[in-house]
This record gives C-alpha cells, structure tokens and sequence, in this order.
C-alpha cells in the first residue's frame, strides 16, 4: 500500500496520525499486560500512518509490558539457506554451488532478517536486544527472561523444542498479531513438531555458520513445515476459543481477545493454549502430501 493511501486511511479513521498514547491504549485494551512475556508479529501498514513510525511501535510495546515484561521478535533470515531449496524465487540450478560459496556466515548482530517485516528488523537493532543463534529461524528478545528465551536453539530443528518458541511455551507467553493472521505465525510450527500426520518428513538443508572464526557450510536435518493450513487452524482455535468464553469455560491461561490497535485487526492469545490445541488439529486434519497435491 502507498504511503499516501496509508495517510489517507488514517486521516479518515482518526482525524490525525496514529501515535505512542493511542498505541498504548490500544494494547492495553487488548489486553496485553505489565509482565507478559510476549511474541510479537506485525504488519506496520495496517496500523496506519504513526508519528514515529516503527520506532513508536516499539516503544509503546516496551512501556505496556514493563521492566518486568520481555519482547519477542521473529528475526529469521531464510536467505541464509541451501538454494537448492529456493522457490521465491529460485535461482538457476547452475547458480546452486556458487552461491553456497559466496554466501556469508550468520552473524547475530550484522545478518539483515528477511521476510517478517519492518518491526523486527528494527526491533534487532534497539540498545540491549538479543538474538538467538540459528542462521535462518533466529529470534530477539529484550527483558528479564531473554537470555532464557534466546540460549541453546539449535541448528536441528530450529522451531521445535530446542528453540525460543519452546522456552516462550514453558514460560506461559502470549502471542500478538497486529494486523496479520496465522499465516504469519510462528508458534503453529512447535505445533507441528508436536504433531504426527502421514507423510511427515524430514529434508536437508544447508546454511553458513562461523565456528571457530572459520566459515563453514553446514548439511543438517529439519522437519519439512508447512503453513499451508495455518489459516485453517487460527480460525479453528478462535471458534474453539469463542465458543469457551461463550460458555464460561475458558480458563485464565486460554485466553483469546480480538481487538485493533490503530486500523490493524488484532489478536490476542495464550501460546500454550494454541500449541496444545494446534497439536491436536494437525493430527486429526492434516493429510499425506502426495494425496493433498494429487
């Protein structure tokens, strides 16, 4: 979307451009809390036009949660990849062994993040934050239980139960989608690793590290994701979670909100109840991969 439509859009929600008091409000309306350990997604454009843009994002983000709450981002930098295994776009076959070799080793504090948006790439880069140590599925994090949140993810599995999205489901996190869905989120892949349905796999892949201040390129195994059904699945857990609140039934750490903060749909929800939940619905709804795409 054109920054001028952007401008636009928020003129006529707002009258005025979208700021850190009207920020802060809005999350805490949400519901989010002094003390939450929180993982962040978010699309900045859908907010609307805000003075300080990215920046007063973040800042309202750290004054709702506190000195006593902490702040997760996604950093991933899937560039930092096997191409052999590039779809968007690939490159010629040809290209496959001379781009392994001139790729650069991740680096924590340089390697740009690619594909999670605005927000974590200057999230990153903010006085104290710290990154976790997966060339590609690495996360940032600022607050009391960062150093927990980003320690020992390793090369296998990045996403599974070695991995920040593990530590933040121990530490009973709650997720944030501003102004994108499930697609965009993250935590449906612990789902995964907790989850069994025919065809689950394994594949290789290959990235660059830096171990003993020598480049190296890595072979290694992952699961094979897939976010095909991750709209398919949010919808489930928010009808799931609605019909819980309807009921009376919803604990405390299930909870579910749906809000906006600026122009941006929102949600609101416990990590764990969306894994647990999650876990079970691949289970029971997901089908061979072969037999999906016949």
């Amino acid at each position: 979307m054109k920054e001028s439509d952007i401008i636009a859009k928020t003129d006529e929600a707002f009258g005025e451009p979208v700021n850190f008091t009207r920020l802060s409000v809005d999350l805490v309306r949400l519901g989010v809390r002094i003390g939450d350990i929180l993982l962040v997604h978010s699309s900045l454009s859908a907010i609307g036009w805000i003075t300080g843009g990215g920046e007063t994002l973040i800042r309202a983000l750290f004054s709702v949660v506190g000195e006593s709450g902490t702040l997760v981002m996604p950093a991933h930098s899937g560039a930092l990849s096997d191409p052999g295994l590039w779809e968007n776009p690939p490159v010629p076959p040809s290209w496959h062994e001379k781009v392994r070799e001139g790729m650069p080793p991740f680096n924590p504090l340089i390697t740009p993040t690619r594909g999670v948006g605005t927000v974590p790439e200057l999230f990153r880069r903010f006085p104290g934050v710290i990154r976790s140590s997966h060339p590609m599925d690495s996360f940032c994090a600022y607050g009391p239980e960062a150093d927990r949140i980003c320690e020992s993810q390793v090369l296998e599995n990045g996403l599974g139960e070695e991995s920040p999205l593990a530590r933040i489901y121990e530490l009973g996190g709650r997720i944030l989608l501003i102004g994108c869905g499930h697609d965009s989120n993250t935590s449906l892949h612990l789902a995964e690793f907790r989850s069994e349905w025919p065809g689950k796999k394994r594949i290789r892949q290959g990235c660059p590290v830096s171990e003993n201040g020598c480049r190296e390129w890595k072979w290694f195994k992952e699961l094979d994701l897939d976010t095909g059904d991750f709209p398919a699945c949010g919808r489930a857990f928010e009808d799931f979670a609605g019909e819980c609140h309807t009921s009376g039934g919803y604990p405390e750490e299930s909870e579910f909100n749906q809000g906006r903060i600026g122009l941006a749909e929102s949600r609101l929800m416990s990590q764990p109840a969306l894994v647990d939940f999650a876990s079970e619905w691949f289970t029971a709804n997901r089908k061979n991969t072969a037999e999906t795409s016949s």
